[in-house]
């Protein structure tokens, strides 16, 4: 809450911030259009996720069939533990000192750079903006731009204190110096792990897609290539990519298509140039299971990662990523990391929003999230997790909307000092309490009825 505070009167970050949304949301209006029917699309991208995600565990079972058959390997992790000791027992095996990395906000959620960097083993991170993000040892500040927050000046200092570089260097030559660092790293690396965009169920294969190249240097380097994916990234067919590429791109930077897009559905064979030799899907739950048992948080599972409905939130606009705590923060994470994390300690996110509905409407695959908000708020006090003072407010307000005898009691003066009173700590220093009028309506009411 205090961080939250601070961010939101931070001007200087509020401007940052605001400059760099602006732009996302220019690019993806500019994008959209190469849809001749933008809703129609969403509509077929809903009715997709919900037969992949009603149907999960036969599309899971068949990309894992698909997979293995051409020498893949696949392994479950139910708990982030799982996937992080399946992870180090790889790099153990293959003796592993250095590994690269492409995205991923699974590796993220189970906090695998840290894991790997305590035995011993160096993580680099090869995403531009999640390169900078590590070398200011930070988290990503945005699901699809991780170094969103940053301005150049403040990257390039961030060089000089980290590599030794001269001040005050341009952008592109920012750039320049970081892809010299990283293609040493790309030579050197045993292992390779990358994230997942979507499962392919029909082929057995999977798809990264990224604007770089450093995906595909990262899974065609190393002698390894280790794959984290949630159990949500499933789409039943190959097929349906033609959709789902193109409104991924739009929605994350405003592009027809991202740059580089992969499908990668095995190790290297034998008649081909490279690719790694041994090639790992890590297939992680994480509480991912028990959204899915809740049919009405079930929808959430749909969302394809593209940052959208962080882009629009006047929230996020103005208090950042890291105020969440929170690896998926913005509308999206705000939805699911009570169901991942826990409800009792993580219910606070829900109400972190002004329900504007932004976010909704915005969503390529139509995830109602506003309405998923709320529907948290209502399990939160369904399970007892609001304060006594919350209930007894809500009771009493209640039982007042209920009565109009109630409602009429006492002066508008009176409402307003009872509001100061027990109300003004929990509304806000910084908002202005709502004024009550010094007649109530009835009495409005009445006096109008008599000046007729």
């Amino acid at each position: 809450m205090k961080q939250s505070l601070e961010k939101s009167k931070d001007l200087a970050h509020r401007q940052k911030m605001n400059h760099a949304l602006k732009q996302s949301d220019d690019a993806f209006e500019k994008g959209k259009g190469q849809f001749s029917d933008l809703e129609l699309a969403r509509d077929w991208a809903n009715a997709i996720k919900r037969d992949a995600i009603m149907q999960l565990d036969t599309y899971l079972c068949e990309f894992e069939r698909k997979f293995t058959s051409r020498g893949g390997k696949v392994i479950w992790a139910q708990t982030a533990d799982q996937a992080v000791e399946a992870v180090k027992a790889i790099c153990s095996r293959h003796r592993a000192k250095t590994v690269v990395k492409s995205k991923s906000m699974v590796s993220e959620e189970i906090r695998l750079n840290q894991a790997l960097k305590d035995g011993g083993v160096e993580v680099v991170e090869t995403d531009l903006g999640e390169y900078i993000q590590q070398l200011a040892d930070e988290a990503p500040y945005h699901i699809v731009a991780p170094s969103l927050h940053k301005s150049k000046e403040e990257v390039a200092q961030l060089f000089v204190d980290k590599l030794g570089t001269e001040p005050e260097l341009r952008p592109d030559q920012l750039t320049q110096v970081a892809r010299k660092v990283l293609r040493k790293k790309f030579r050197e690396a045993e292992v390779g792990i990358t994230g997942v965009n979507f499962l392919l169920a029909d082929i057995g294969g999977m798809v990264l897609t990224e604007n770089e190249g450093n995906g595909r240097l990262t899974t065609g380097f190393p002698k390894v290539h280790i794959a984290l994916t949630g159990i949500e990234k499933i789409l039943p067919s190959v097929h349906q990519l033609s959709l789902f590429l193109p409104l991924l791109a739009t929605h994350a930077s405003g592009q027809h298509i991202t740059v580089y897009n992969a499908i990668l559905t095995g190790p290297r064979k034998a008649d081909e140039a490279d690719g790694p030799e041994e090639m790992y899907i890590i297939l992680l739950d994480n509480g991912r299971t028990n959204i899915l048992a809740d049919p009405t948080a079930r929808e959430s599972l749909y969302c394809i990662r593209c940052g959208a409905c962080l882009n629009v939130c006047p929230v996020y606009k103005n208090i950042g990523g890291h105020t969440y705590d929170t690896t998926y923060s913005g509308p999206i994470g705000s939805v699911i990391t009570p169901h991942l994390n826990g409800l009792k300690d993580n219910k606070h996110l829900s109400y972190a929003s002004s329900l504007c509905g932004s976010c909704t409407e915005v969503c390529p695959v139509r995830i109602p999230l506003h309405n998923l908000l709320l529907y948290n708020r209502q399990q939160s006090v369904a399970a007892g997790y609001n304060s006594g003072m919350e209930k007894v407010m809500f009771l009493t307000w209640k039982k007042m909307m209920l009565n109009r005898k109630l409602m009429n009691a006492g002066s508008g003066d009176v409402k307003n000092w009872v509001f100061k009173v027990f109300v003004s700590k929990i509304w806000g220093k910084d908002r202005e309490l709502p004024m009550f009028p010094k007649k109530n309506f009835s009495q409005q009411w009445k006096a109008r009825r008599q000046q007729k």
